[in-house]
């Protein structure tokens, strides 16, 4: 077997592992949803994603971005080999993250009244946020036990504290929202955060790491280069979630009544978690072994080149046939995944699912920056693309409602793509390789054919179309796939493994 070969399986291994826990969680999540639509509905959904989306932005202005900057130092410490350095970066991790879990609890309690006030109008959900801050503890204490599995590349224990987490909070959760309606919404938010603490904490546990002593004082004059990196992480995520903050705050305030407000929220939430969770399966799966793998080699341009192409390659193949299918029963797929109250989504829905395709490949591309520690450059694109995000999402809204947003969705990936290929080719000299641009227009040809064929009013016509570009999708991205890693050979020793 060649070395490209073989590099080319394990990214399609990392994948397979945490697409199959990513399949079973949006099952989960679908089950979820769909119960959670049905039993609160909209309303109840924008006050789900009022609450969650504020948790959130305290969690990303307090945390000082650990989650990510302590996995990059984890795996350093990791591929040298130095099992004391390894112990020690955790130690110092472990004792970041009880400072940060301080500030953000007191914060978040402290700012209640106020919160209350920005994301419902009134100050009737106080004691709902000071509540939330015992969701944000064990939401902190289960990313650092998280970032240490990632960081060691851990993967069968990240993927079954992952899985378990999900489940057993499902499994508790929807009895409460079964009973108690839209009461059970703050209840179930702290429910599903411990649970995902209990086991993230167990598998975390199982590593062979003896302890370093290190005091609080030690812990930030040795961690500083986490600290930095972090921030800027942190700035970055916090950011991004006050502008979608600020998305959801607009879209309520924007319509005539308090009512009508929540119900798009609602509305808007659910196209959102779509478009991210459902159809970003493959980002989210690759997410969690790409970068510590990055973050081992960023140093080394030539390998950090042939990394980066493998990812969007494989990227690319695996969500384009995603993308098709999603376009043709995006209908179909947001009533099974929720309910017919949900149907206005389905332009937003189909705008945003066609842009993906340019999010593959920027996604594989801006994974580089943090990789190398850029901090400066990662800041400015940061700020720079939310606030492109956040103008033409208010355009989007104000002008096209709903699909509106989804319009503004397709054009910020296209202008995310550009500019971060620009930026990493003048910045870090990469540039990918002529045979990935004729997978990747294809790939492309592909996704707007089968968006075109959405406005087809001919139904027999429309699916028969339909049905033919899925065909070719999946055969070619099979074909292509197989070039790369071997498919009959690479499946023949799965199944050796697993006899």
């Amino acid at each position: 077997m060649t070395e490209n070969k073989q590099s080319y399986r394990n990214v399609l291994n990392a994948t397979s592992l945490f697409g199959g826990v990513q399949v079973i969680n949006i099952i989960l999540s679908l089950i979820r949803s769909k119960a959670i639509a049905l039993l609160i509905g909209p309303i109840g959904m924008g006050i789900s994603n009022l609450l969650l989306t504020t948790m959130e932005l305290i969690n990303g202005l307090t945390n000082l971005g650990l989650e990510r900057s302590a996995v990059k130092d984890i795996s350093l410490a990791n591929n040298n080999s130095n099992s004391k350095s390894v112990a020690k970066t955790i130690s110092i991790l472990k004792k970041l993250v009880w400072l940060t879990i301080t500030i953000g609890v007191i914060l978040m309690i402290v700012l209640s009244p106020w919160l209350s006030e920005i994301a419902f109008g009134n100050k009737e959900y106080t004691i709902s946020f000071m509540w939330i801050s015992i969701a944000l503890l064990f939401k902190q204490l289960s990313s650092s036990q998280l970032a240490i599995l990632q960081g060691l590349r851990k993967l069968q224990y990240l993927a079954k504290a992952n899985l378990l987490g999900n489940f057993i909070g499902l499994l508790i959760t929807l009895p409460l929202y079964y009973f108690f309606r839209i009461d059970a919404i703050v209840p179930a938010i702290i429910i599903a955060t411990f649970m995902s603490f209990v086991f993230t904490y167990y598998y975390s546990q199982k590593l062979e790491i003896e302890p370093v002593a290190i005091s609080r004082k030690e812990a930030v004059s040795e961690g500083k280069g986490m600290i930095n990196l972090g921030v800027m992480l942190s700035l970055s995520s916090m950011i991004t979630l006050l502008v979608a903050y600020i998305i959801r705050i607009y879209i309520g305030s924007s319509n005539e009544t308090e009512e009508l407000g929540l119900i798009d929220v609602g509305l808007y939430s659910a196209g959102f978690v779509i478009l991210n969770s459902y159809v970003g399966i493959i980002f989210n799966a690759m997410g969690t072994d790409y970068f510590p793998r990055l973050s081992e080699i960023a140093n080394d341009i030539i390998k950090l080149r042939k990394t980066v192409l493998e990812q969007a390659i494989v990227a690319i193949l695996l969500i384009t046939p995603i993308i098709v299918v999603f376009l043709a029963f995006a209908p179909l797929i947001i009533v099974i995944l929720y309910s017919n109250e949900f149907s206005p989504i389905v332009a937003m829905v189909t705008w945003g699912i066609l842009g993906m395709i340019f999010k593959a490949v920027s996604w594989s591309m801006g994974y580089m920056i943090i990789a190398k520690g850029d901090s400066k450059v990662f800041i400015k694109t940061a700020i720079g693309f939310n606030a492109i995000l956040l103008s033409i999402n208010i355009l989007g809204y104000h002008y096209g409602g709903l699909e509106g947003i989804g319009i503004s969705f397709f054009i910020y990936y296209i202008i995310h793509y550009i500019v971060v290929r620009i930026i990493t080719y003048y910045r870090y000299d990469f540039y990918f390789e002529k045979g990935f641009y004729k997978i990747f227009t294809f790939t492309v040809i592909m996704c707007l054919i089968a968006f075109l064929i959405t406005f087809i009013s001919i139904p027999v016509l429309k699916y028969l179309l339909m049905t033919g570009i899925i065909i070719v999708s999946c055969l070619y991205s099979y074909k292509q796939l197989d070039k790369k890693i071997g498919i009959k050979e690479y499946l023949k020793g799965i199944l050796k493994r697993k006899k």
